[in-house]
């Protein structure tokens, strides 16, 4: 298991030791897209869905999705995040809505999952929102495209 840090020597999994770790400013942010028929997109837009603000609405599920990674993924250090956003935006020409998200804390491990969770719990709401109008709807493209802070410093996706 060498290279993983979620591994013991004898492979059996475990929570990574952060306790010596420096306690620094972390920040990272992560992308997605869900894509979606012509007319879905038009009604989010226009805001006429039925169920309310599909962007506003997911736009609060990814904050929270973001605060409860750690209930999420196993081996995830809950951390107490100093900020959290996420923006939604439409594009027409592509039908799609681009999510972003970014986390910020300072502490002694970084916040990727988090912001990776709340893109994932943002696209998943927009998901849910609109199933009933379109089932051909595809979440894709989720990814970390910039970290800030601790051992492995700055990291941007080209």
């Amino acid at each position: 298991m060498s290279g993983f840090t979620h591994f013991d020597a004898d492979g059996h999994a475990v929570m990574v030791d952060v306790s010596e770790k420096e306690v620094t400013a972390r920040t990272a942010t992560a992308r997605g897209t869900v894509m979606m028929d012509p007319k879905t997109l038009g009604m989010i837009v226009a805001g006429e869905h039925k169920k309310g603000d599909v962007l506003g609405i997911a736009r609060i599920a990814g904050i929270t999705g973001a605060k409860r990674t750690s209930d999420l993924i196993p081996l995830c250090h809950p951390l107490g995040l100093s900020k959290v956003t996420v923006d939604l935006a439409p594009d027409d020409t592509m039908t799609k809505i681009e999510i972003e998200a970014t986390a910020k804390v300072t502490g002694q491990t970084g916040v990727e999952m988090e912001a990776l969770t709340a893109v994932s719990v943002a696209a998943l709401t927009v998901y849910d929102m609109c199933k009933a109008v379109d089932k051909t709807m595809r979440i894709s493209d989720i990814r970390l495209v910039f970290k800030d802070g601790g051992r492995s410093g700055r990291f941007e996706a080209s």
